[in-house]
């Protein structure tokens, strides 16, 4: 298990420990062990570590197609978990929407507001007027009495019956080359963005700029293979891999920006 460990950040050691602690109770009880909603991040690193055990499986859902955030059944190899098993309940926001305009921070904003923690919700959808977002079934009744406002406007929640009727959002990732200085988090930003370095610098330190889902303020941060980089006004960019250095000694990227449709 070192080996394994030792290629993830140390700042990623805490979720590594819970998830061999769940790993241990499958593996004791015989029982399966049912996640919060996890980001890609978060599953990566489950998949990487329960991957090793021949006698489990891990199982993702998270409703809406291609979902960020998805809860994960971890269980015995022989186990198959029904979309039921998962526990997840999607809740339709009704709202004024001709005198108002949510967006994804307002309902991020009110859900948290509750005093439920980010991991009890999954993704929250958008679409013209239509807003969508899935939560844990054990705090969906909770849910339903508390939030009747977002912001300054009336709301009234409905649960979505079926999976079909949830919002479908078409992803496009779009790949280029870049060289840059070196793996520091504002290089990268500034040359993928198209931005100076200096407003690079300024996004990271004001908590504008995550890197696989975690807010970094540290403007030499070390960006590696394989992260994702989100950047508030400025969308969400994968560094594929790297392609080697230039003659002139700048390391060659292959960047992934998302863009959707």
């Amino acid at each position: 298990m070192e080996h394994l460990i030792q290629h993830f950040r140390k700042d990623e050691q805490t979720f590594i420990e819970k998830v061999i602690g769940w790993q241990r109770e499958v593996e004791d009880r015989f029982a399966p062990k049912l996640t919060d909603f996890l980001d890609p991040r978060e599953r990566f690193i489950v998949s990487s570590i329960i991957g090793q055990a021949n006698d489990l499986q891990v199982k993702t859902f998270g409703g809406f197609q291609e979902a960020e955030r998805q809860r994960l059944f971890i269980c015995p190899s022989y186990f198959e978990p029904s979309l039921d098993d998962f526990q997840i309940t999607f809740f339709s926001i009704n709202y004024p929407s001709k005198f108002v305009q949510l967006k994804h921070p307002d309902v991020l904003g009110a859900l948290l507001s509750l005093g439920i923690e980010r991991s009890k919700f999954g993704d929250i959808r958008i679409e013209e007027n239509t807003i969508q977002f899935a939560a844990v079934g054990e705090v969906q009744d909770y849910i339903l009495a508390n939030l009747t406002s977002i912001g300054k406007s009336k709301v009234k929640l409905e649960y979505v019956k079926t999976t079909d009727q949830l919002i479908t959002v078409t992803e496009e990732w779009f790949d280029n080359t870049y060289t840059v200085a070196s793996m520091r988090l504002d290089v990268i930003l500034a040359t993928v963005v198209n931005i100076s370095r200096q407003k690079s610098q300024s996004l990271i330190k004001a908590g504008k700029v995550k890197v696989n889902w975690t807010v970094r303020e540290d403007t030499s941060f070390e960006v590696q293979e394989g992260d994702v980089i989100s950047a508030r006004g400025h969308g969400r960019i994968k560094v594929m891999m790297t392609e080697g250095r230039t003659k002139k000694d700048k390391i060659r990227l292959q960047v992934g920006r998302l863009e959707q449709k």
